[in-house]
């Protein structure tokens, strides 16, 4: 393996025209040079072919894709295919990356002697609204198996699902592609990567900054689109439990989890008109209360999830709304 090979790095674009120059500028400033920088303009309506076009001019590193909008997955899988590196790393063009994003991913392959195929790193989310940010590492670096990688992203324990904040080798993306056409396409697919490594290179650091605003398809309105989670979910849980029995408890926690947040943007939502699949989901969650709650492995807001749940679905409402404000404050709090 050469100690520098070429690092794509693929950024599907679709009317992010604010927030492009912070992500482009992160990318081309690198401490890593030897990257190619694959752009996919996704049929944008906005002035984002401009801007990628006036940093083209900047950087002879960077290839534009033009093609009509087929979605965040198409766009990805578009990248893949136009791209030429040994190894290949995602950003979302309304997100940014530290200087040493790149280096420090590759930097965890080195150490191990380029023995693992995947490298990942910690998110740092920044709210928006809020002006807070949320440091979702713990500084650690370690070497998992990638069973182990699938267990801590069932139980959201410094594993993520995102596509980003990951360095791949190339050969992962041959077998693995997106689901175009889905919302959630990332838990469909990363226990997939993790499945197909022997051992994965985790260094909990926050490289990723990973922001979340008004508008973007996690904070937009409820559509009965969202509701492509929970099936992707179920397969994704079926898979797994199928080859890793010991793991079916992580992946209930999982499922149980998909329908907490998806009863949550229903609930946020008063125009949401969706009473037998609000009906399915608070059947399923009662279903599984008993194992959920015995597995000490839970996390603690499933816990409390339960806990203002079982008052009724008016009071888990509004609980749940003073519980997520109240983590919030405590975000301030730690910043002030």
């Amino acid at each position: 393996m050469p100690t520098s090979p070429l690092i794509s790095v693929i950024v599907p674009v679709y009317n992010v025209a604010p927030f492009l120059r912070r992500c482009l500028d992160s990318i081309i400033n690198q401490i890593y040079k030897n990257i190619e920088i694959v752009l996919v303009n996704d049929g944008s309506t906005d002035n984002s072919a401009e801007i990628l076009n006036e940093y083209k001019l900047k950087d002879p590193r960077i290839k534009i894709i033009q093609q009509r909008n087929g979605g965040l997955s198409n766009a990805r899988n578009t990248g893949i295919s136009n791209s030429k590196g040994t190894y290949i790393t995602f950003i979302d063009s309304d997100d940014y990356v530290s200087k040493d994003y790149v280096s420090y991913l590759l930097s965890l392959l080195q150490k191990n002697n380029f023995q693992s195929k995947l490298a990942i790193c910690s998110l740092m989310n920044i709210f928006t609204k809020t002006k807070t940010q949320k440091d979702n590492g713990n500084g650690q670096e370690v070497v998992l198996t990638g069973k182990e990688c699938i267990e801590k992203m069932c139980y959201q324990d410094l594993v993520d699902t995102c596509a980003y904040a990951k360095l791949g080798a190339r050969e992962l993306y041959d077998s693995v592609k997106f689901p175009e056409g889905m919302l959630f396409e990332d838990i469909a697919t990363t226990y997939k990567l993790f499945d197909l490594c022997d051992t994965v290179c985790c260094g909990f650091q926050a490289k990723y900054f990973y922001v979340i605003r008004e508008g973007s398809i996690v904070t937009s309105n409820f559509s009965t689109k969202k509701l492509e989670l929970l099936p992707m979910t179920d397969k994704m849980a079926s898979y797994v439990s199928s080859k890793y029995p010991e793991l079916a408890p992580a992946t209930l926690r999982r499922q149980v989890y998909s329908r907490f947040s998806t009863l949550n943007q229903i609930l946020a939502d008063s125009s949401a008109n969706v009473p037998s699949q609000k009906k399915a989901i608070l059947n399923y969650l009662k279903l599984h209360k008993k194992d959920v709650l015995s597995n000490p492995k839970t996390p603690q807001r499933d816990r409390v999830a339960y806990f203002f749940l079982s008052f009724g679905i008016l009071v888990y409402k509004y609980a749940w709304k003073f519980y997520e404000f109240l983590k919030t404050t405590k975000i301030l709090n730690k910043e002030s």
